[in-house]
Formats: structure tokens, sequence, C-alpha cells
């Protein structure tokens, strides 16, 4: 469909919801992002009418969720354009997705003294997991350095990188600085060391399209929630190689073959790493969100996105006292900034006064603040369904920010 911003913006009923007596200005995406009417839509029908557990009922009720369901692999599948449907496992998000990784492949495969290589951009999600395994193993985590426009140092990637190295994790996207990073440079770089390499995708799958055969990632994980979806649901693509060597993250129901007390064996990919009943709910709200974004198309969608950016940079650096944290080449509409004398916790308390909802913190990324000598930033992330006109009435706020504090 054409790329009309005022209808796409009546598709999503939260951004109608008045904050301080006047319609949101919502500039928390990074966060989480509102939900499409479809989203709702599919969500509020399995639990009005078609209540049920997946692939065990014989009933007609469970038929059809398990077919809704499993529908929505297969658009996951399209929509990374996996080679395989039994490379998609369904998972809470992108956390548990790492998680699953880091326990299964993690524990199975590396051993005192192999390294792991993460970037200093990493969310906690993808630096913790890693660190338990390293002590748990007596293994080494190694970080590739950031430059202080928030780019990856990519000279010391390269000196980083030896035949230690037995995982590279990294993030495509930033959630604090907006950073898109080289992706398809790391993996290229990490085959001639023959490394596997997990990408976490929970901010890139908005912004642009993803083709996992394409990258050549041995994994990559998002959440639902981020992709305009519901909460509580994830993906791990993992090459299908790859997940057959590795033992189950749980033991339960639906990841068996056969169960005796002398023996168990386990079910087949996909199923083999996905026990217990899942949210079904959520993973069948993620195919409309999904379907949402490929009728309106990633070229459009990035076209939009490329002006908001430029146009939130411009004027944003026009404000005396603010500094943008994150210049990087190529980035995403994230704005994390500084404004000189003024605690990040107080401009989100009162731009919200104005009806403009924002992000303040370390943003679960410790390190970045660390390294630009910040314990918080303020973080306006701007998705498809944002304007000009959301951009500006943040700079109005922020005005009024500066004027209190004058």
């Amino acid at each position: 469909m054409p790329f009309d911003i005022q209808k796409i913006r009546k598709d999503f009923p939260n951004l109608a919801v008045n904050v301080k007596g006047q319609p949101i200005t919502y500039l928390d995406n990074a966060a989480t992002t509102f939900k499409p009417k479809s989203v709702i839509k599919a969500v509020h029908e399995y639990y009005t009418t078609g209540t049920a557990n997946v692939h065990r009922g014989l009933h007609e009720l469970s038929e059809k969720a398990t077919a809704q369901f499993e529908a929505t692999r297969e658009t996951i599948k399209t929509f990374i354009n996996a080679q395989k449907i039994s490379e998609i496992i369904l998972t809470k998000g992108t956390t548990e997705g790492i998680n699953l990784v880091m326990n299964s492949f993690g524990r199975a495969f590396l051993k005192k003294g192999d390294e792991i290589l993460v970037s200093e951009m990493e969310h906690h999600s993808n630096i913790v997991p890693w660190q338990m395994l390293c002590e748990e193993k007596g293994c080494y985590l190694k970080v590739i350095p950031i430059n202080d426009n928030g780019d990856l140092d990519i000279e010391q990637f390269h000196k980083l990188l030896n035949k230690r190295i037995k995982l590279i994790s990294v993030v495509y996207v930033s959630n604090s600085l907006g950073t898109v990073n080289p992706i398809q440079t790391i993996i290229q770089e990490a085959r001639r060391f023959k490394i596997p390499v997990l990408i976490d995708g929970a901010q890139a799958v908005s912004h642009f399209p993803i083709d996992v055969q394409a990258l050549d990632c041995d994994f990559f994980v998002f959440s639902g929630h981020k992709l305009f979806g519901p909460t509580g649901v994830g993906v791990l693509y993992g090459k299908e190689e790859l997940l057959n060597k590795m033992p189950p993250y749980q033991g339960g129901g639906d990841m068996i073959e056969r169960v005796s007390f002398e023996k168990t064996t386990y079910n087949i990919l996909p199923h083999k790493f996905e026990a217990g009943t899942p949210n079904i709910a959520s993973v069948i709200g993620l195919k409309p969100a999904m379907e949402y974004l490929q009728s309106i198309g990633f070229a459009d969608i990035m076209a939009h996105e490329e002006k908001l950016l430029a146009y939130g940079t411009q004027v944003l650096k026009k404000i005396k006292g603010l500094r943008i944290i994150g210049n990087a080449r190529k980035k995403v509409p994230v704005f994390s900034f500084d404004l000189k004398g003024i605690h990040a916790q107080d401009i989100g308390t009162l731009v919200n006064e104005e009806g403009v909802a924002i992000r303040t913190g370390h943003h679960c990324t410790m390190p970045v603040m660390q390294h630009f000598g910040l314990k918080a930033t303020s973080r306006a992330a701007l998705a498809f369904y944002n304007t000009k006109e959301d951009i500006d009435h943040l700079i109005h706020a922020l005005g009024s920010v500066k004027k209190i504090f004058a």
C-alpha cells in the first residue's frame, strides 16, 4: 500500500491516547512498539473464540490454534528468509534466545580457555549470559571497542580475531546509540576462523529487511514486541546443522519423542527447543505484525525514517548545551542525548508533562554510558509511524525544560 502516514497512524490505537490533555507523542519505540489493530484483533479473537492448547489436541479449537501457531512460524521463515521451517525456534524474546544459545551451544561446545567476542555497545542481555558461561567454563570474554561516534572499531576487531574465539555475539543495531553495525563484514571475517556468529536483531527487525541466508549468520534473535507484535514472544533462528547438534535447553512437554523412566528421546526440530505450553496468543499475534510491515514495504519505511533521522539530528544539534550521544556513520532514528546541567530523569519527567514519552537511564547498556562518561542519557527512539511534528513536539518540550532549569 502507498505510504500514507496519517492512514498508518490511524492503524495504531495507542497513538490516540491522551497524556496530560493531548495525544501522546510516543518516542520510546526502542523499549517497545505500539501494535496495529490487526495484531490486537488476532490476540482478541484467540482469547474470545479460539482458546485451546496446540499440537496435541484433536478437537476443532486445538486444530485451529495449532494451524494459526504454525502459520506464524512459516511467516517468520519468509520474513527473515530462513531456508527451513525447522530453523525457526519460538521463544519468549531476544533474551531467552541468547540464553538458549548460551545454555545449549555454549555449555556443550565451549571449554576452558576459549574466548567469546562481544562489542562494547551490547545490551546487558548479550553480556551477562556470556559472563555466566565464562565463570562456569573458564572462558574469556573479549570486547570490540567503540569510538566516540558510536561506531565499532573495526581495526581492533580484526586484531582480536584468533583461533581461540569460539563464538561472536554482536548486536545489529544499538538500542542506545542507533548504530547499525557492519554485520556482513563481521560474519565474513569470522568465516576465516570458522567462528559461529550470533546476531542480536532486536532493534534491527523493525527498521530494515533481514535475510539470514544472505548474512550467513549462524544464529539470529529478536523479540515480537519490538516488531509491533505482542509481548512474550520472540524468535531464535539457527542453522539446522548447528541446532541438530545442540542438546535441548529445557525439558518438558512437546520437546520429547518418547519418555520412560529408563530413557527419554527428544523431538525433532524445531520442537526440541520448545518445552511446555507456549505463549500461544502472542505467537498468533506476531503473524499479522509481520504482515503489516510487509504490506507497507521496508523501502518506504526506510525512506521515511531516513528523513526523520536527518531532521531530528538537525534540530537537536541547534539546542544549546545538548550533546547527541551516538553519531555513527550509519544509524536508525534513535537519539540519545545529554543536556548540560540537567539530569536525564528530570528531562524525562518534565517532557512527560507535555505529553512526550521518551526513555531515560542507562538503557541496559552501562558499558556504553561508561565509555561516554555518563550515568544516563535521555533517548528518543522513532518508528515509521512517527512524524516531524513529533520531533517538533519534543524540541518544544525540551525548551520548556531548559526554561525551568534556567
